[in-house]
């Protein structure tokens, strides 16, 4: 079905009717030069007395042109044997030259691009609804196309050249050809009738996109990222309804993660009343001693819902042991984390400054956003053009000793890696773990191939630009909010799945079935930060869990939302 498509295809533009032309005109001057010879043939056998019927001639003519030459009938004559030689020339040029070259160029060289073209459609079909429609594949798209996946949302990527979009087509990516300023274009993907829009590109590419697309629909959701913040206003007049800013937003992520100034809780992320954070054990008379006997929840009723050791996520447990690099991640509310703060906010005071590696815009977001935490940093920047303060820059590059030792890398408690290069990043972690076993690592990656790749290295959280541009891409196409605390690690809400109003924690063991940990319930629109177990949830309420990627899925496979 797909050939006939292709040759259809291939007949109905202009370029393929000329091709045909001449293909057919060259057979028929074949054709023409074969009933000549075979007339020839009898001509030339009737002067040296022989007859052949007309199929005998025909047979001959066509012998001698392919080459093969049998053999079983010769002239006998110089004229017949000249002739024989005019016929084998001629059939070497049109049958082995002319006839297979003018095929393939012409015919079956068209005929493969119409056959791959079809493979990349230039509209989707009227009843597509609910998608989401993408302007390339770079790093966030690929995330978020997972993410899609993982919830059957259909999804497809508008790609301008042929090739890249048969290239993309081949590696199982859904996709459509198209120009993405061309209004037509966003006609075909049906963009009145998708879930949202998200642009990655360029600024000024992202404005003409949101702006055609505006002038298709003036509803569908616009998602586009933004390299400068001039850019944001320009980009909402276009029409864009959300506008990320990925390097203020990763920066930010990463100052809510530095710890080790004190043994308080560091809250790094937040629903409503519920307050995520996070608290080191170092230092702390914790150390050594197990959730069960430590009783940290008649002391100040804030939960321990997991522990990090060196970058790796633990549910945590009554026999979960803390150790001096376990980092506790707690729930609660702002009243249950001060009594936690009014508990251990004596042990491990420091006043030394942040080394933050890397002066560009994640680096520099970082520093702003500790600077607002009242917490001092000194920036590495190995390009002196990039200073802004020579009060908080070190110029210098990192991988020297001596100019690490002039950020205050000795005496930091966290030292934030921000550099666009991946294996500078990692280069570079492997340096300050050297330097510093003790020190909290926290590094940035641009590609998530390399996440696990900064961890061995030695960081303790990691945080890409892929994620975190999905992250708020997917928030806005579901009605369940997530929260990342680190790679593969979330917290979401969602109302309450079906399958689970009515039961007990306690009957449901999501935890054991998922891996997934429910940490608040909200009934009757009061928070209820960890849940009595043992009560039915409420049909009308909503949920918040915590789990890895995997865990995540596992959950929303078991019990889908409505």
């Amino acid at each position: 079905m797909k050939s006939m498509t292709a040759v259809v295809t291939q007949l109905s533009n202009r370029k393929g009717r000329r091709n045909i032309q001449v293909l057919l005109r060259l057979t028929g001057v074949f054709v023409l030069l074969v009933l000549a010879f075979s007339i020839l043939f009898h001509y030339i056998m009737a002067l040296e007395g022989r007859y052949y019927s007309w199929i005998t001639g025909l047979y001959w003519t066509m012998v001698v042109m392919s080459t093969l030459g049998f053999g079983d009938i010769t002239f006998m004559g110089d004229l017949g044997r000249f002739f024989s030689v005019i016929v084998l020339l001629s059939g070497t040029i049109f049958m082995l030259i002319l006839l297979p070259f003018t095929f393939i160029q012409f015919f079956f060289l068209p005929w493969m691009d119409a056959q791959a073209a079809a493979r990349a459609p230039r509209s989707l079909p009227p009843t597509a609804r609910g998608h989401v429609v993408l302007t390339g594949l770079g790093p966030i798209e690929t995330s978020l196309i997972r993410k899609l996946k993982q919830s059957n949302v259909p999804y497809v990527v508008v790609v301008p050249e042929l090739p890249d979009a048969l290239q993309l087509h081949d590696q199982g990516y859904r996709v459509m050809l198209g120009q993405l300023d061309d209004p037509e274009t966003y006609r075909q993907v049906r963009v009145d009738q998708a879930a949202l829009v998200a642009t990655t590109l360029s600024d000024t590419a992202n404005t003409n996109v949101a702006f055609t697309v505006r002038e298709i629909s003036e509803t569908v959701p616009i998602v586009a990222t933004a390299s400068r913040t001039p850019s944001v206003d320009i980009l909402e007049l276009a029409g864009c309804n959300r506008v990320i800013q990925l390097a203020e937003m990763l920066g930010g992520l990463l100052a809510r993660r530095v710890l080790g100034r004190d043994a308080k809780s560091h809250v790094v992320g937040e629903f409503d009343d519920l307050l995520i954070a996070e608290a080191v054990a170092a230092g702390t008379p914790m150390v050594g001693r197990t959730l069960r006997e430590i009783r940290l929840r008649e002391h100040a009723n804030a939960s321990v819902i997991g522990v990090w050791n060196r970058g790796r996520f633990e549910n945590a447990g009554p026999e979960t042991k803390i150790q001096a690099t376990t980092v506790l991640l707690l729930a609660g509310s702002r009243a249950q984390l001060d009594d936690y703060d009014s508990l251990f906010c004596i042990y491990r005071q420091t006043e030394k400054p942040v080394v933050v590696i890397g002066g560009g815009r994640v680096g520099r977001s970082v520093a702003r956003a500790l600077k607002e935490q009242g917490i001092d940093s000194r920036i590495v920047e190995r390009n002196p053009q990039e200073v802004r303060d020579s009060a908080t820059y070190v110029v210098g590059d990192a991988a020297e000793y001596a100019v690490l030792q002039r950020a205050g890398l000795e005496e930091s408690s966290s030292v934030v890696v921000t550099t666009s290069d991946d294996d500078m990043n990692v280069y570079l972690t492997i340096y300050c773990r050297r330097l510093r076993p003790d020190i909290q690592i926290l590094g940035r990656a641009t590609q998530e191939r390399n996440i696990s790749t900064l961890h061995r290295a030695g960081a303790d959280f990691v945080l890409s630009y892929a994620s975190t541009g999905a992250n708020v891409i997917f928030n806005l196409l579901q009605r369940m909010d997530t929260l990342m605390l680190a790679e593969g690690l979330n917290v979401f809400r969602l109302p309450l799945p079906p399958a689970m109003a009515g039961r007990s924690l306690v009957e449901l063991a999501i935890r054991q079935e998922t891996g997934c940990n429910v940490i608040a319930v909200s009934r009757d629109g009061a928070l209820e930060i960890n849940p009595d177990a043992t009560r039915p949830l409420p049909a009308d309420g909503d949920i918040y869990v915590v789990g890895d990627a995997e865990s995540e899925a596992r959950f929303l496979q078991g019990y889908p939302a409505l």
